[in-house]
C-alpha cells in the first residue's frame, strides 16, 4: 500500500509527523511525503522536519504564499502531477489549510481514495478560510478521523456516512505526550528567556481575523501591553503577525515586558506551553495543547472549533473587540481558579496514529 502524506504548515506537521511514524512501523506500507511549501520560512518548517523526525519530503512543491484562491489552485495543479506519477492508494490530509484543501481535492478529481484527519470540527462561522477549508475537506474525503464525539456528530448531522467516520481521537495528543519528554530533555528556552515558571503568559495571534482586522489587531496589542505591566508577556511572532502590526504601525517597544520573540522550534514551543500560567490564542492547535498540558487558556476568537474546552472550563472565549474588553478578561482568567480535570478523556487515549493507519489498512482491498 501507498500513502501519500500532504503537508504544508507548522500545525500539520505536528499531526503528520505522528501517523507517519507509525506508518514507518508497517513494512507494506510506503510513505510518500508531499510538502507544499503553504510554510516556506525555515523557522516555520525545517525545524519542524528535523525535530519531529519526519524524514524529508519526496516532493517540495514551493508553492508559497499568495490569496487564498491562487495558493490552492497551484497547490491542486502541482499535487496532481505528484499524484499522477506516484498512483498512490491514498492520500492523506490534515487539518484546516489550504493544503488539506487542495490535497482533498487532487485526491477526489482523480478517484484516489482520501484519508482526513482531524475531520468533523466546525466553529459554524463561514468566514472562517478555515472552516471552509474543513467541510469541503470533509466532503470530498472517504475516510474520516474524527478527534472527538462532537467531530462525530457535525459529519453525521451533516449527512456523512456513519461508514465512513472514524472516531480515533486525536494525534496532536499522541504529539504531545511522545515529545514532552524528549522537550525537558533539549529545550532551555524557559532559561534562556529568564523566565520564573507559572509566572509568564504565552500569546500567539496569527488569524487572518485578527490579524487583517486593525481594530481586533490594536485591542489585542494594546491589551496585551496593559497585562504585560502586571505579568509578563512572551509573544513568538508569526511572520503574518509581524507584517500586520508594521502595516498599522502598531509598536511594541512601550511595553518592555512584552517580549517578542521569532518563532520557535516545537520543542521549545512545548517547553513555553508547559510552563506558562495562560495561554492568549487564536490557534486552534495550542488551544488542546494548552489543555494536555493542563495550562489555563484564552481564545482571542469569537468561537472555537474545541468546544468541548470551553464547556469544562479550561478555555475561555474572549472576542477582541476593544483593548479594555480584552484586559479585562485576561485579568479574570489570570485570577480565576484552576479548572476541575474532566470525568473522562476527551481526545483518546494518545494511540490515534495508530488507530489510523490500521483503518487505512483495513479499508484498503
Amino acid at each position: 500500500m501507498k500513502v501519500a502524506n500532504i503537508v504544508g504548515a507548522r500545525p500539520q506537521l505536528i499531526k503528520a509527523a505522528m501517523v507517519s511514524r507509525a506508518l514507518r512501523k508497517r513494512p507494506a506500507i510506503r510513505e510518500v511525503i508531499i510538502h507544499t511549501g503553504q510554510h516556506y520560512d525555515a523557522r516555520m518548517s525545517d525545524i519542524f522536519f528535523e525535530e519531529l523526525e519526519i524524514p524529508a519530503p519526496s516532493y517540495n512543491l514551493g508553492i508559497g504564499s499568495g490569496t487564498h484562491g491562487a495558493q490552492t489552485g497551484r497547490m491542486i495543479e502541482a499535487i496532481e502531477k505528484v499524484l499522477l506519477e506516484e498512483r498512490p492508494d491514498w492520500v492523506l490530509v490534515h487539518g484546516d489549510t489550504n493544503s488539506a484543501l487542495a490535497g482533498a481535492l487532487a485526491g477526489a478529481k482523480l478517484h484516489v481514495r482520501v484519508g482526513h484527519v482531524e475531520a468533523g470540527l466546525r466553529s459554524f462561522n463561514r468566514r472562517m478560510p478555515e472552516e471552509i477549508n474543513r467541510v469541503l475537506t470533509d466532503h470530498a474525503s472517504d475516510l474520516l478521523f474524527a478527534p472527538t464525539r462532537a467531530a462525530v456528530e457535525n459529519l453525521v448531522r451533516e449527512g456523512l456516512s456513519a461508514k465512513s467516520v472514524v472516531l480515533a481521537g486525536d494525534v496532536m495528543y499522541d504529539a504531545a505526550l511522545h515529545y514532552g519528554t524528549l522537550a525537558d530533555a533539549r529545550s532551555r528556552i524557559v532559561v534562556q528567556l529568564a523566565l520564573a515558571v507559572r509566572s509568564y503568559v504565552l500569546a500567539t495571534i496569527h488569524r487572518a481575523e485578527n490579524t487583517d482586522d486593525p481594530v481586533r489587531l490594536r485591542s489585542i496589542f494594546e491589551a496585551l501591553g496593559q497585562v504585560s505591566e502586571v505579568v509578563p508577556v512572551v509573544l513568538p511572532l508569526h511572520p503574518r503577525t509581524a507584517a500586520a502590526l508594521e502595516r498599522e504601525r502598531i509598536g511594541l517597544e512601550s511595553w518592555p515586558r512584552l517580549s517578542r520573540i521569532e518563532p520557535v522550534s516545537y520543542l521549545d514551543m512545548i517547553q513555553l506551553e508547559r510552563h506558562a500560567r495562560l495561554i492568549v490564542t487564536d490557534s486552534g492547535g495550542l488551544q488542546k495543547e494548552a489543555f494536555f498540558h493542563r495550562v489555563p487558556c484564552v481564545t482571542l476568537r469569537d468561537e472555537t472549533e474545541w468546544v468541548e474546552l470551553v464547556e469544562i472550563g479550561w478555555n475561555r472565549i474572549l472576542p477582541p473587540s476593544s483593548p479594555e474588553a480584552v484586559v479585562a478578561g485576561l485579568r479574570e482568567a489570570l485570577e480565576a481558579a484552576r479548572p476541575a480535570e474532566p470525568a473522562a478523556p476527551l481526545y483518546g487515549t494518545g494511540q490515534a496514529a495508530e488507530c489510523i493507519v490500521r483503518a487505512l489498512e483495513s479499508a484498503s482491498p
